[in-house]
């Protein structure tokens, strides 16, 4: 770790002298790009400053309590200044292994997210609908911003499908993991007996490709307009403004109806479409990739979970690394990043064995 540190904080202060220069201005693009890499690298540069200065603390206060001598009240303090500053170390320790994770080039990207609801009728849509709003809490938290890219509300609420695009730095790094089957366990609204069900949503999360990621064959494709109904507004349904692209040689099919015009509508769907085609692409080239890709089921089946929210025990349990916590009601508002930090540490730790 203190190779890799030593490296970036290296390529950090070369990053400062590139950036001081006035003639980079005149090449936007690459004054955009090393930005954009100092920028990432100050959080390393940051985290590592922050943990040396509690070490420092750390040795302070424990040759403080070496030195305490006969003294209660000084060997008191001491020991409770070592308590908590040793776990102030660890806590910086833990957040500087997770900074030095090397970056996948896609974790950049923005997201896009598509949740289906899977077994369990009326509750998994109801469900699928709570994860819909989990996301856009934790987005909200995280300041990024979530573009409707379609939504089929279920009979008795929450959604059938849900698709929308997550825009914000590091958007599809700190969500690829979520992709797979999430189950739930509660009793349902409509259940008079109380009895406990068990219900599926499937969510697949794809980095947002752009044009120069996949060249599509405008004559591979078949392009279907209609009149939107739903969550776009009454509006929506005077013009045949939704539109459903079918990429023919894959038999991939995106619809867009959250915009009045169609014209917005074809180009989210085309993003979407793009999106897929290269999370694809890549899945079948990167053999990690694939291994990512297959936590994306897409039937909804309940035995191939890779999350369960059981409500009657407010636990949360993520069954690919072991991972507990009974702060449901939290984690269902947004409180995410617990659980996704421990999931990048673990995909790191499964790299380097």
């Amino acid at each position: 770790m203190d190779d890799r540190l030593r490296d970036i904080e290296q390529r950090y202060d070369d990053l400062s002298t590139q950036l001081a220069d006035p003639g980079i201005h005149a090449d936007p693009k690459r004054l955009r790009d090393l930005s954009r890499e100092h920028a990432q690298l100050a959080q390393v540069v940051e985290a590592a400053a922050r943990l040396r200065k509690s070490r420092g603390e750390l040795e302070g206060a424990r040759l403080l309590l070496d030195e305490s001598g006969g003294d209660p009240e000084m060997a008191a303090m001491a020991r409770a200044e070592v308590e908590q500053l040793s776990a102030d170390v660890e806590r910086l320790e833990g957040e500087l292994k997770l900074l030095l994770i090397p970056r996948d080039p896609l974790d950049d990207r923005d997201a896009v997210v598509e949740i289906r609801a899977g077994t369990g009728g009326d509750e998994a849509a109801l469900f699928a609908g709570d994860l819909f709003r989990m996301y856009q809490r934790y987005a909200d938290q995280r300041g990024w911003k979530i573009e409707i890219v379609s939504l089929s509300e279920g009979s008795a609420g929450g959604y059938k499908e849900a698709v929308f695009t997550v825009r914000g730095s590091n958007a599809y790094g700190d969500l690829r993991y979520e992709s797979g089957v999430h189950r739930v366990q509660r009793v349902p609204a409509t259940e008079a007996q109380g009895r406990i069900h068990t219900s599926a949503a499937t969510v697949a999360v794809l980095p947002e490709a752009e044009e120069v990621d996949v060249q599509i064959n405008p004559a591979e494709l078949k392009i279907d307009v209609y009149r939107s109904s739903g969550p776009g507004g009454q509006s929506v349904n005077t013009t045949d403004s939704a539109v459903r692209i079918t990429h023919l040689p894959t038999g991939l099919v995106v619809t867009c109806q959250d915009e009045k015009s169609q014209h917005k509508n074809k180009d989210k769907a085309m993003g979407v479409l793009r999106s897929r085609l290269l999370d694809a692409r890549i899945a079948e080239q990167e053999a990690e990739r694939a291994r990512d890709r297959r936590l994306q089921v897409g039937t909804g089946d309940r035995s191939a979970k890779i999350r369960t929210y059981n409500f009657p025990q407010s636990r949360l349990t993520d069954h690919r690394i072991g991972f507990t916590t009974h702060a449901l009601p939290q984690v269902l508002d947004g409180e995410l990043a617990e659980v996704l930090e421990a999931l990048k540490l673990a995909s790191q730790t499964e790299r380097e064995g």
